[in-house]
């Protein structure tokens, strides 16, 4: 039974918790950002309104608002709402909500499970939750920061709505601030946040709403708090002061990892330095594998630049062998060497096209003999097999000779770029052959 003093223990314990928990929004109204997930007209928000939600899967980053939404639709919900975390929850912990809501449905109750972390659950784990899911004895909301396509079972996927939050935007993460400071939950007028200490915030927060209150909170513990009428400023230096280190989100074996070392590649191909400079930072200060990060330069050095400038091979190697023997942070200089050699030099992929092309014919085509003369003649009777002209003895160091099978003609794999050294290699070729 709830007394005046569990009452008043209750909002005890509310006003001492961090600003980021008093400031959960209570309704989809004071949710922020994620307006294409929630927002009018959205599957998700008419199913939390309706109290009709089936089972759903929220994916997105951390700070995004899956927990919130979680806490609206438990607060909204006439279902029980029940919650089992996948980072210290067990089999043993599903399958006893399980039963208890079994036992709920009988009497014609509904149960909503949540399942925070649930790709922390493997395999085997979350299939204790596929037929309770199938037969709706339970419906799960599932929070995730990763890939579900990548992290949940196939089974548990296809039984379920996969709703995408994204990074929330400046103008959101702002809004948060302006909430946080005004609300009697908050800081309830007691402080300002000056403009450069706003864009520190934001910066800081990288999309994250969680991260952006942690930091606005530990930056007012630096300031004497003032008053509605007379407030204390939050300075651009209390903010640095209390978060010196920006902390990027980086997944060295996750999404995040995938998608930067991709948007690195990309902008080695696509010829800019700066862009291959900022996402080698990324995975830099993200404490990626600075080998990983040179065996990438050296594919692309052969992928797409191959013979358009074969110095470009050599220069990430060196880079690979500075990061295998000197390692962070020198070798840092060595990997922006390479990365940015590589995404000035002339780009041709005909080296890539070439091999995969033979291959593919190697796989597909025929089965195509040797032609006799370039067998080897260390064997009986090889002095059968017919004249093998030997390119040195002519005077340029090449005769006109087939080297392929029957079957296949000159050009038929390697189709070099009129880019670079390939080009000036390919036209002296051709120049020299016309003079025979």
């Amino acid at each position: 039974m709830e007394t005046l003093f569990s009452e008043i223990d209750e909002h005890e314990r509310k006003m001492t918790a961090p600003l980021a928990v008093r400031m959960r929004p209570r309704s989809l109204d004071d949710l922020v950002g994620q307006e294409q997930a929630v927002g009018p007209g959205s599957w998700l928000r008419a199913a939390i309104e309706n109290d009709q939600l089936s089972s759903v899967i929220l994916f997105g980053p951390a700070g995004t608002g899956k927990t919130s939404i979680a806490h609206i639709i438990a607060a909204t919900t006439r279902a029980v709402f029940v919650e089992v975390s996948a980072i210290g929850g067990t089999v043993s912990d599903l399958r006893r909500e399980i039963s208890a809501a079994e036992k709920r449905l009988a009497l014609g109750g509904r149960t909503i499970l949540f399942v925070d972390e649930i790709h922390r659950f493997n395999r085997s784990q979350q299939d204790a939750l596929l037929h309770a899911v199938e037969d709706r004895v339970v419906i799960l909301v599932g929070a995730t920061t990763e890939n579900p396509y990548f992290e949940v079972n196939t089974a548990l996927l296809s039984r379920s709505r996969v709703v995408e939050l994204r990074s929330l935007d400046d103008a959101a993460i702002s809004r948060l601030l302006d909430n946080a400071l005004a609300s009697p939950e908050g800081f309830a007028g007691a402080y300002t946040l000056d403009d450069d200490a706003r864009d520190a915030i934001i910066t800081m927060a990288g999309g994250d709403g969680r991260a952006s209150l942690t930091t606005l909170e530990l930056a007012a513990a630096l300031v004497a708090p003032g008053t509605p009428e007379s407030p204390q400023a939050i300075t651009v230096e209390a903010v640095h002061a209390a978060n010196p280190h920006r902390g990027l989100a980086y997944d060295k074996n996750k999404d995040m990892h995938y998608d930067i070392i991709s948007a690195f590649i990309k902008s080695m191909r696509g010829s800019d330095p700066d862009a291959a400079l900022y996402w080698l930072a990324r995975m830099i200060e993200g404490g990626e594998d600075p080998k990983f990060i040179a065996r990438r330069i050296m594919i692309a050095a052969s992928e797409d630049v191959g013979n358009a400038d074969p110095q470009a091979l050599l220069i990430a190697h060196a880079a690979f062998k500075s990061a295998e023997v000197i390692g962070y942070p020198e070798c840092r200089i060595n990997l922006a060497q390479a990365a940015v050699y590589v995404a000035l030099a002339p780009k041709s992929n005909a080296i890539e096209a070439g091999i995969d092309a033979a291959l593919s014919e190697v796989r597909n085509g025929p089965l195509r003999e040797v032609p006799s003369y370039l067998r080897d003649r260390h064997r009986p009777g090889s002095e059968n097999y017919g004249e093998y002209r030997y390119p040195h003895d002519y005077p340029e160091g090449w005769v006109d000779q087939r080297y392929l099978p029957e079957g296949l003609e000159r050009g038929c794999f390697y189709h070099p770029t009129e880019r670079g050294w390939e080009a000036y290699r390919i036209e002296a070729t051709r120049r020299d052959r016309r003079r025979k």
